[in-house]
């Protein structure tokens, strides 16, 4: 059990009534996406296509990405109680989630973003980590460490698309030259893609030839 659940009496991440970390009500609450959706970066789309106005034209590394639920206030709450205060149980209640709200992918293993170490300081712990960690074992596969970053990154919070891909250029790079031919990328939060990208890049340029994206949530813009 945590520590800090120990010490503190729980309560809902978005609600904040006494109770789990996630209420059944703000459990429902979250907005799930569901079909349409892009068929490359998984935005919500009017009707289905192929690539949307959000990925379209760009030079994207993985093959797919999806996300279980939208990232909006009540999801925003909840990902900062798992990430930045510590509430650990929320990695369980996520993948959770996403088990709930997607297939399972063609996929042979999982692996993760890696943290920045000066976050993982920080934090104690690693939220994508976590969620591979809790979605290997609800979809029975491997999780494996096969990145690592090449510098510590400023934060990418406030950058514009444009900003976010030219600081996560380079930024990551395989750990050896033998990764899974096809493999499943778990972050917490896709913003822009531009992270997950960079990382698909280098599996990619190890030996991966199928990277699927996996996430929590994800931004919704505009209609695309």
């Amino acid at each position: 059990m945590d520590l800090l659940g120990l010490l503190l009496p729980q309560r809902c991440a978005a609600c904040k009534a006494p109770g789990e970390p996630l209420c059944d009500a703000c459990g429902c609450a979250l907005r799930r996406l569901t079909a349409p959706l892009c068929a490359r970066c998984g935005a919500q789309t009017a009707w289905p296509v192929e690539r949307c106005r959000e990925c379209a034209g760009r030079r994207l590394a993985f093959s797919t990405a999806r996300a279980a639920v939208a990232y909006d206030e009540r999801a925003r709450s909840l990902v900062a109680a798992w990430k930045e205060h510590g509430i650990r149980k929320l990695a369980a209640t996520a993948a959770e989630i996403v088990v709930d709200a997607l297939e399972r992918p063609p996929i042979t293993a999982l692996t993760f973003i890696p943290s920045d170490p000066e976050r993982m300081l920080r934090r104690g712990h690693h939220p994508a980590e976590r969620l591979a960690a809790e979605l290997a074992g609800a979809w029975q596969l491997p999780v494996e460490t096969l990145l690592e970053r090449t510098d510590s990154l400023p934060p990418q919070r406030g950058l514009s698309r444009a900003e976010r891909r030219k600081n996560v250029r380079g930024a990551f790079r395989a750990r050896g030259r033998d990764v899974p031919r096809r493999l499943g990328l778990i972050d917490d939060v896709y913003t822009t893609g531009a992270t997950v990208s960079a990382a698909a890049s280098a599996l990619r340029a190890a030996g991966a030839r199928d990277v699927r994206v996996i996430t929590f949530a994800r931004t919704v813009r505009g209609g695309s």
